[in-house]
């Protein structure tokens, strides 16, 4: 037998054991893929967009302060139009601007939708803090116990039984990753990625970079340790001292509000009372004091009041915090204090 018969009936052979696998069996099995791939799409389709908002409203809507705006805008659009044909069915389009209940209907509208924003974001603000005072003390501790000769699993694991504030939570998770052999420069950047405040990341950027060049741990962990210390500290001295201007433009709404408070008691009321006089009695000094609308410079002091409300407190924002946003808090305070005065004392 020459070698062409020897390799046709190896070939033969191959035909004769080959498996065939019925119809039906391929079909499952394609009906079992294309019901996983169908899967996957679907949770892929619910971890972003709008179909994550569905799936889970409230954790969207507080995972960044500004996400509460998706509900309180709609909101207050919704006061704004109820309130605005409410006004029309009663009063008139002529009667609209003759009414306080226009200048309430605005106010009530603007609190609705900054207010939940303003809470979010001063709870925000004060979880950073927490986390960014206890982060030097963390990455401190850590490579002290590295540097006494324990691994940096065991050393992790000895310091998530301490107490860091807020922190201890996303130490004790670190913890759990790392027993379950998670690279430490892995673990350490997730651990930023929760904490999610930007000193946090900048410093655990700055841990894994180093670990991974080749660096001695402890070293680069008291580096860190270092960096998040004097820059927290900065970032306080900073708030410190331009709190003195803050409370400078606080206290210049407060006398602008206390100063209408007395022209419209004394000067207006007085003014208005002398050019009825005057008209009563027919006399010439009716025509050179003329009718005072009181009403009307009330509601003008009142607008330019809350104008100067909100604006002085992302005034005061900016420059006590170095953020526009974090000033939303003190013009909603600043907003109701005026309202309230021009509303039931002025």
């Amino acid at each position: 037998m020459g070698m062409r018969d020897l390799f046709n009936d190896y070939l033969n052979r191959g035909k004769e054991n080959k498996v065939q696998v019925p119809l039906s069996e391929i079909e499952k099995i394609e009906t079992e893929q294309r019901h996983i791939l169908e899967q996957i799409d679907y949770e892929r389709k619910h971890r972003i967009g709008f179909g994550r908002f569905l799936k889970s409203p409230v954790t969207v809507l507080t995972e960044k302060p500004s996400n509460i705006l998706i509900l309180t805008i709609p909101i207050a659009l919704l006061i704004l139009i109820v309130g605005f044909s409410i006004m029309i069915a009663t009063e008139g389009v002529e009667g609209l601007f003759n009414t306080v209940m226009l200048d309430d209907t605005l106010v009530i509208a603007t609190l609705v939708a900054l207010t939940p924003l303003a809470v979010l974001h001063f709870r925000e603000g004060s979880r950073t803090r927490s986390l960014e005072e206890a982060l030097p003390n963390f990455f401190r501790d850590v490579a002290g116990m590295n540097d006494s000769g324990m691994t940096l699993p065991n050393a992790v694991h000895i310091v998530s039984q301490g107490e860091y504030g807020s922190l201890t939570p996303h130490v004790k998770k670190l913890d759990s990753e790392m027993s379950w052999n998670i690279p430490f420069v892995d673990a350490i950047v997730r651990f930023g990625t929760r904490l999610g405040t930007p000193l946090a990341l900048r410093s655990v950027d700055l841990i894994a970079k180093a670990s991974r060049a080749g660096g001695d741990a402890s070293e680069v962990l008291r580096a860190a340790a270092t960096d998040t210390y004097e820059f927290f500290n900065l970032k306080t001295e900073r708030r410190n001292n331009m709190l003195i201007y803050m409370i400078i433009v606080i206290v210049a709404f407060l006398v602008f509000l206390f100063v209408i408070a007395i022209l419209v008691s004394t000067f207006l009321t007085t003014m208005a009372s002398a050019g009825a006089a005057a008209a009563a009695s027919g006399s010439a000094g009716s025509q050179f004091i003329g009718e005072v609308n009181i009403f009307f410079y009330k509601r003008l002091f009142s607008h330019a009041a809350m104008i100067q409300a909100v604006f002085s407190g992302l005034v005061a924002g900016q420059m006590g915090e170095g953020e526009t946003l974090a000033g939303v808090k003190y013009s909603v305070i600043m907003l109701t204090i005026a309202w309230l005065i021009f509303r039931f004392f002025i």
